[in-house]
């Protein structure tokens, strides 16, 4: 079973930044990809960034291009967001997702995800 677990959430003004973590462990932590995913209230989730865990290869969604980056630390099973030019629509929680399938994995898709954490809390005030 894989655990996830992410921080570094809160409340920024317009314009900041903030940097999300997600730490993962279990016996079995062994992903293909790693992703972060973002929901509003009465909305679907919504795809944000991945990356695959061994190549490093990363996706953006295009309304965080050139202002969120998406790394992985393999040593200490960590994946971290660092969000800039914060805007007040970027509000959401946002949660960390891994996905162990490489043979149906795809970045956007949050189904070909099987592991989730309990999600962080942006607010960004205008």
């Amino acid at each position: 079973q894989v655990l996830l677990v992410e921080s570094g959430g809160g409340l920024v003004q317009a314009g900041g930044s903030l940097r999300l973590s997600c730490a993962a462990s279990g016996r079995t932590f062994s992903p293909y990809g790693m992703g972060w995913f973002r929901q509003t209230p009465g909305k679907e989730r919504e795809f944000v960034a991945a990356i695959t865990w061994s190549g490093g290869s990363t996706f953006y969604a295009d309304f965080v291009k050139g202002r969120f980056t998406i790394s992985r630390d393999i040593a200490k099973n960590a994946v971290y967001l660092q969000m800039n030019s914060l805007r007040p629509e970027d509000t959401a929680v946002y949660y960390c997702a891994a996905g162990s399938d490489s043979r149906t994995w795809y970045a956007p898709v949050a189904r070909e995800y099987d592991s989730w954490g309990q999600g962080t809390q942006v607010t960004v005030s205008s």
